[in-house]
Formats: C-alpha cells, sequence, structure tokens
C-alpha cells in the first residue's frame, strides 16, 4: 500500500517539474525556479508580468 503512495507521488513530481509555464505555455528553465520559490508554475517573463499587472 505504501509503495502504491510512492509511485503516485514520483509520477505527479516529474509531471510538475516539465519547464512549462502554465500561462504562456512556452518551456523555459525559470518555471522549475518560481514553482520551488512561489509554488506557481511561471516562466521568468509571466512572473514580471503578473508582478506589474496582478489580474
Amino acid at each position: 500500500m505504501i509503495d502504491d503512495i510512492d509511485d503516485k507521488n514520483l509520477k505527479l513530481d516529474s509531471e510538475e517539474l516539465n519547464n512549462i509555464c502554465e500561462e504562456c505555455k512556452e518551456e523555459d528553465e525559470s518555471v522549475t525556479h518560481n514553482l520551488i520559490l512561489t509554488g506557481f508554475k511561471l516562466c521568468k517573463s509571466c512572473r514580471v508580468s503578473k508582478t506589474i499587472f496582478p489580474l
């Protein structure tokens, strides 16, 4: 039973760390960095845009 939970967590982690921004759908290395820092999957450009123009 615990092995099943670990397998699900590993699959989820690999899907989360795919470096694809949720806003612009482009691949960028900064997506993983921002996910770790803020909890949002945003690239550097989209993060700046959201900071300046929050909606």
